[in-house]
């Protein structure tokens, strides 16, 4: 196998706190390939939301490290965008000038030999119409819906052109047609572009439906990776087609098993960070 874009290596999370220390997470380790897409998954205060901060550089870690293309993370870099459940865009901008802020940080060292100025039409245009966007570049966010503000969120986001793109719940304040919609469009960008992707969810169906592999992290505190469960599953993939897929139905059968039989919800303490339930629709076909 080739070397890992992403390695996390007894990577730990310690807090202070007034009554002692915290442990949120202990000995995390985790190997990523280039062109993955990787689920986390697991209860309310199980510390997803801190392995993403991790590799975004967000926060230090107590322990252990997180490597990335052979660099070690100090700090957030270009090279890993995040993507929050809230679009944050600005909202005295346009969606053009939202997409081509993040553009313009890239433009010195991806621009040499070319006209600077039409290099960034030409970017911020191609990630418009990657997201179909294109109709709306001079709207302000107010004037589109939250469905078009998280698709700008994630063109913005492509636009650093990542090695890693990281995914905080980004759907999961939408409806469920226009979360279906943006699932579909996130496999159909990860397959051209072949980013290497870190998502976390609460929800079991987009884990199997988008994921190479999923991660199942253990209840906190000291939270760690309980399973990893690869999904073999061939690519496109139709969600109308797959919902009566028997290996389907045996990857989200494995994922609840661990959430549910091998994780107690009551031994579950969250932190105010993490308190959204889990969602296990019944189906999202």
């Amino acid at each position: 196998m080739s070397k890992p874009l992403l390695d996390l290596t007894q990577l730990g999370m310690r807090f202070p706190t007034p009554n002692g220390e915290f442990i949120a997470l202990k000995n995390v380790n985790l190997q990523i390939q280039k062109g993955e897409f990787v689920s986390l998954i697991g209860h309310s205060g199980c510390g997803k939301s801190t392995v993403l901060n991790l590799v975004a550089g967000l926060h230090l870690p107590t322990d252990g490290g997180v490597i990335v293309d052979g660099r070690e993370v100090s700090g957030p870099g270009p090279e890993r965008a995040v993507v929050f459940q809230n679009h944050s865009l600005l909202p005295w901008l346009t969606v053009y000038q939202n997409v081509e802020l993040a553009v313009k940080q890239i433009a010195a060292q991806c621009s040499q030999g070319v006209n600077t100025k039409l290099w960034i039409k030409q970017q911020v245009e191609h990630y418009l119409n990657l997201i179909q966007m294109s109709h709306a570049a001079d709207k302000k966010p107010d004037e589109i819906s939250g469905g078009m503000k998280q698709r700008v969120g994630i063109a913005r986001a492509l636009a650093l052109q990542p090695k890693v793109l990281l995914m905080d719940e980004p759907f999961g304040a939408l409806d469920a047609l226009t979360r279906a919609h943006l699932q579909d469009s996130l496999m159909q960008i990860q397959a051209e572009l072949n980013n290497t992707v870190i998502m976390i969810t609460h929800d079991v169906d987009e884990a199997v439906l988008l994921s190479d592999k999923i991660v199942m992290m253990t209840n906190g505190p000291a939270a760690t990776i309980g399973e990893v469960l690869s999904i073999d599953l061939p690519r496109p993939r139709d969600r109308v087609a797959l919902a009566d897929d028997p290996s389907y139905q045996k990857y989200r059968q494995s994922v609840l098993r661990f959430l549910y039989e091998k994780q107690s919800k009551t031994s579950v303490q969250p932190k105010s960070s993490e308190q959204k339930p889990l969602d296990v629709p019944a189906q999202t076909a």
